[in-house]
């Protein structure tokens, strides 16, 4: 399952790279506030205080980004289901889908495939479906005809 796990990379890849930002503007934002403690006027209090509120908001930011992480750790790409299931390819009449975290579109080996959480509107209209299923997304009609 040499694509399932290109598929995975790439999720991986991705919130790898957005922990590593927010890590970054934490510590960046941490200098700052400890510049202003040193300088410490009227003005310096009021940027503390944004800085502070940027802090919160990049802590928060990482925390959601890690557990995305921890989940994706859950995903097996070497496990093969009949069903659509975390980590399930699964090519439409018209369409492929990689179920994992919701990223968007990419492209692998010239094929298009989008990658979307088991917990978005497709996702739940697809989950623990087989090869055959019939659904309507936008209406739009799809079918399942495979499920890697």
């Amino acid at each position: 399952m040499k694509l399932k796990q290109e598929l995975l990379d790439i999720c991986l890849q991705d919130v790898s790279k957005r922990i590593s930002n927010y890590k970054n503007e934490i510590s960046f934002i941490k200098e700052s506030i400890e510049s202003n403690d040193k300088i410490s006027d009227e003005d310096g209090e009021s940027g503390n205080s944004q800085l502070l509120e940027d802090l919160e908001k990049n802590l928060n930011y990482l925390n959601e980004a890690q557990k995305v992480k921890d989940y994706l750790n859950l995903v097996k790409p070497n496990v093969v289901s009949q069903n659509v299931v975390l980590g399930s390819i699964v090519k439409t009449d018209s369409i492929n889908f990689y179920i994992a975290i919701s990223k968007g579109k990419v492209t692998v080996n010239d094929e298009d495939y989008y990658i979307i959480s088991i917990q978005s509107p497709i996702g739940q209209l697809i989950k623990s479906k087989s090869v055959g299923y019939q659904f309507e997304f936008n209406g739009k009609s799809y079918e399942i005809k495979d499920i890697l």
